[in-house]
């Protein structure tokens, strides 16, 4: 059923504050040079769809959200810097995290809702249209000095949604999974995490270099545009959900084997998937031809690096790389995905060396007082990140018999970003339809004008020839 077979009302408490179980220590914590990047200082939102299991008996005693948010408070007592605020120094401008515990505003943000309606009426949140019923789903807080909020929102089917936003500067995609799962582990039942946590944010600080790295691969001249972009701020931008099949992928992956010409380079589906988005965005965008675009893949540091400390167990600020790949807009129009691939591959070799890792950490903190940021989005820049192995689905995240069904980024602050798209693994829903095996939900943002001419890019890998 479409959302717009409902109009979604919600009854909302006050919001309070929900503070670690037990006494934790005042104390102001540092961040790490990847955590102070400027991008960072913002939330991202993200919306857990549990459904009500037809299996088990109804138990109305059983309050959801009352679990849930004892089991949060467990859970800050081992992740307080999440209760903390962030604050900026005057003297340097850097992030850290001020844990006071005897002040009024400690503690995580936590809203309770109630629905008029079932999560069957606005489907679970499954659509392949638009994402934009999830903004209601989340707290979107005006004060960006809180870590961590969240909302859980009752619907009358017995089933309910988790709303967490996470402060990008925390947090990285990984450690924000690791603490929802340390929630859930909690509310089922343990005593303590399975994996306890680790601050340690001084293992990734830079030093000062006299050859940083360029921290925009780009020259601000020669940055390509969209016209659909090149306007007034009311130019209409939505966030979709594509399902890219497996069969597909499948077609995609043949169709490269057929441009290598029998090179023996293996790739991967995130690879193969993020040339072929990369390029079909650019021309649902119409970059002009004579315009540079990049494509930022995000490659993660938590392998082991030969001769780079190994990120702790545990560990949950950022540790990624970003892998950047420019190019003229002809050239990614007219290259063979092949080639474009083997770039891509490239790249992400290159940002999982230790040099790598070390120079870019070093030119950060270099250049933390001299930020290099675009005026304003021109459509040039993919940002493309994957959560398929992230742990945000599976068995192991139900609790109170009901079921975790669907993983949604809600489009507000990061993920609004016309800049970001996410790569997320299949859906409980997607799981019994059997074209949909081995296939992702491609979550991206576009001016409304442009998604009908992405549609027809990511439609046409039904088509791909795939003779060899």
């Amino acid at each position: 059923m479409a959302y717009e077979k409902v109009t979604l009302n919600l009854k909302m408490k006050d919001v309070e504050l929900v503070k670690p179980s037990k006494f934790t220590p005042p104390c102001i914590l540092s961040l790490s040079t990847l955590d102070n990047r400027g991008i960072y200082n913002n939330h991202c939102q993200t919306v857990h769809v549990y459904r009500s299991s037809a299996t088990r008996d109804s138990d109305s005693s059983f309050d959801h959200c009352h679990v849930f948010k004892e089991a949060l408070s467990k859970a800050l007592f081992y992740y307080y810097p999440l209760a903390g605020r962030l604050v900026k120094h005057a003297d340097d401008g850097i992030l850290r995290v001020n844990c006071n515990p005897n002040a009024e505003n400690y503690g995580v943000p936590f809203l309770e809702a109630i629905a008029n309606c079932t999560l069957s009426s606005i489907n679970y949140l499954d659509n392949n249209t638009n994402t934009e019923i999830a903004k209601h789903l989340v707290l979107v807080p005006q004060d960006l000095s809180y870590p961590l909020v969240f909302k859980v929102t009752k619907f009358l089917c017995g089933g309910f949604t988790i709303g967490m936003g996470v402060l990008h500067a925390v947090c990285d995609g990984f450690g924000a999974s690791q603490f929802f799962n340390t929630i859930v582990e909690l509310a089922r039942g343990r005593i303590e995490p399975s994996v306890i946590p680790v601050w340690e944010r001084e293992r990734l600080v830079g030093s000062i270099t006299k050859q940083p790295f360029p921290l925009f691969p780009m020259r601000k001249e020669s940055i390509a545009f969209s016209p659909f972009l090149n306007q007034t701020n009311s130019t209409n931008i939505k966030q979709y959900c594509f399902k890219v099949e497996g069969e597909m992928i499948t077609k995609l992956k043949l169709s490269l084997m057929k441009e290598s010409e029998n090179e023996n380079i293996r790739f991967t589906t995130f690879e193969s998937l993020a040339a072929y988005i990369w390029r079909s965005r650019a021309r649902a965008l119409k970059l002009n031809n004579n315009g540079d675009t990049m494509l930022t893949v995000l490659v993660g540091m938590r392998r082991n690096l030969k001769d780079f400390d190994p990120i702790p167990k545990g560990f949950y600020g950022n540790s990624v790389m970003e892998a950047n790949i420019v190019l003229k807009v002809s050239d990614l129009n007219e290259m063979s995905l092949y080639e474009i691939v083997k770039l891509i591959k490239e790249a992400k070799n290159v940002a999982s060396t230790a040099d790598y890792v070390k120079n870019t950490i070093d030119s950060l903190e270099t250049n933390f007082k001299y930020p290099v940021n675009m005026e304003k989005s021109t459509g040039a820049v993919t940002v493309l990140t994957e959560w398929k192995h992230l742990g945000f689905m599976g068995e192991n995240l139900d609790f109170g018999g009901n079921e975790i069904v669907n993983l949604v980024p809600a489009p507000c602050k990061m993920f609004a970003s016309i800049e970001i798209s996410v790569l997320s693994s299949s859906n409980k829903f997607d799981d019994v339809v059997p074209s949909m095996k081995g296939g992702v939900n491609l979550f991206t943002t576009l001016p409304v004008a442009a998604m009908p001419k992405f549609k027809e890019e990511i439609e046409a890998l039904r088509t791909l020839s795939v003779d060899i």
